[in-house]
This record gives structure tokens, sequence and C-alpha cells, in this order.
């Protein structure tokens, strides 16, 4: 191409380049659209009406849980499902128990900030989304963290007599969830999110079975694939904390933590044992915060440009 052509076609060149920016500065690449959040406004509120639905065909829970561990030692970044979440051993939960035996309160601080954290999926129904109305009415997969967590277990288990128990996940007598969300000192905040009055999900039980059958799978979330053997993990363990140092000698000053969670403490190192029933929920079981899943991806993109 000439220098004369190209003055000409600078135009159009413009206009090539702005569409590649969009697809590298859109939200949307490389985004699971499963799954559903809630669109933000600048000042980091947001508001919409979902419905929690019951399990599908096959499984018990209307939820899965999943551990996982984020920090950053000295080798880089750690960021792997944790294998208690299907009840098995995992290096991480055993190397925060030995530095937490310790009694030393540096070694019990990198526990704190390394431990597991806590995600649950399950499915919803969007009912109402201003942001995005194409939404309403739609299925998909929600992923959460305690707060929420406990907003359902409170609607099952309330602490006073004058209070009914809900079975939020009920097609008939559930209830929709309002999520409000505020930035508050600069974190999510979801401690004006409620239920409203129970209320079926639709009249028509033709509509909710429609709704059931568009349901996902959440058994896939703990199926093998997803977790790496524990082999595996120890090697990445020994890696991000300082090559050919073995674990459970590590010293407390050698591994540079990241901002990874601040909910209350350690496990322990001991495995999850999934609930048997959706009327027995524990309050007591260790949760992680990051109900928007913000800090996974961030540390996820960290992960991706070593």
């Amino acid at each position: 191409m000439s220098f004369a052509d190209m003055k000409k076609k600078r135009g159009s060149s413009l206009s090539r380049l702005s569409e590649e920016l969009n697809k590298i500065n859109s939200p949307q690449v490389g985004v699971d659209d499963r799954f559903w959040k809630a669109d933000l406004d600048k000042a980091g509120n947001g508001y919409a009406v979902i419905r929690f639905l019951p399990p599908i065909e096959g499984e018990d829970l209307p939820w899965v849980r999943v551990f996982n561990h984020g920090f950053q030692g000295p080798g880089g970044w750690y960021i792997e499902n944790s294998l208690t979440t299907n009840g098995k051993k995992d290096p991480v939960s055993e190397y925060n128990s030995k530095l937490w035996d310790t009694g030393l309160e540096a070694n019990r601080d990198i526990v704190r900030k390394q431990k597991r954290r806590l995600t649950y999926y399950t499915n919803i129904m969007v009912v109402e989304d201003a942001k995005r109305p194409e939404n309403e009415g739609k299925v998909f997969l929600f992923k959460f963290g305690k707060k929420i967590f406990d907003k359902i277990n409170d609607m099952m288990n309330p602490q006073f007599e004058d209070e009914t128990s809900v079975n939020p996940f009920d097609f008939w007598e559930g209830a929709n969830f309002k999520l409000k969300i505020r930035k508050v000192e600069g974190f999510t905040n979801y401690d004006k999110a409620e239920f409203a009055s129970p209320s079926p999900l639709f009249e028509d039980d033709a509509k909710m079975e429609e709704t059931w059958k568009l349901q996902y799978s959440l058994q896939d979330f703990l199926k093998p694939d997803n977790f790496k053997t524990y082999e595996e993990l120890q090697a990445r363990l020994t890696k991000v904390l300082g090559s050919g140092v073995d674990p459970s000698m590590q010293r407390a000053e050698e591994t540079v933590i990241g901002p990874v969670d601040t909910s209350p403490p350690f496990d322990g190192g001991v495995p999850n044992r999934p609930t048997p029933q959706p009327t027995a929920v524990s309050s007591n079981v260790e949760m992680g915060s990051g109900d928007d899943g913000s800090s996974l991806s961030y540390f996820a993109k960290l992960a991706d440009e070593e």
C-alpha cells in the first residue's frame, strides 16, 4: 500500500483499531455466560431481584461448596482448588496446621491470610435486572460467599420464635431475594440484601417445570478434573514458598502474602463434609468473604502473567 493509499484509508483504519480495542476492553471476553452477576454503578452500588432454585433431578442439595486458596510467595502465586472440598487431605491445609501449631503469632497471621476461601454455587432465575433486562426470566448459575449464605441460613433457620422457617429454594413457598449491593469503605457490602415475603415463582406449574429443566448440574463443580492431585498441589506449594524448601519447615518471614481474605480464622485443615440436608446448615463452618468473586479473578490474572 502506497503512502497516498494509507492517507485515504486512515479513517477506516481508525474504525478497525477501535473495534479491536473494544474486543480487548470488553468485560465479556473469557466470561462464562452461564453465570449471572449484578452490574454495579460507578459508586459500586447495585440492585437486582433473583430467585434461588431447587436442586435438579439426581442432586440432593440446591448448592455446592468449593474451597480454594489464593496467596503469593517468593515463587509466585498459589491459586488452586482445595482437595478438602471433597473430603480429602490437602497440602496447604496441612501446612497451615503445622504453622498454627508452632504457636508463633507471625505464623498464625500467615495461616489467617492463606487459609481456605469458601465459594457457593447455585442455580437462580433473574426476576428483575434493570441494568440488563434481557436477563429477566432466564436461568443462570450464581456464585456467592459467606454474607449471602448467612442470609439464606437465617431464612431457613430463624433465630426467634415469632419467625417462620422458609426454604428460599422452593418453587411454591420460597421467596425472591432482593440483592442490594453497596460499596462501604472500599469493600462490597451485602448487609441491605433481603428476602421478600414467600410466594410462588409462577402461578403455573408448567412454567416452574420448564424453569427446573433449564438448570445446570452443580455436581460438575466437584468433579475430579476440577482438582489437581495431592502431589501436583504439593509441588506447586513448594515452588511458591521457595524452590526446594520443605513447606513444613518454611519460616513465617519467607512467605509474602497477598490480600486474599479477611474473614475469620483458620480451618485447621479439616476436610469439608457435605451438608446432609438443606435444613441442617451450620453457621460455624469456616467461610471466606469475596461474594463477588473479584479477588480470585485478580489472582488468576496475575497467575497467567507469571
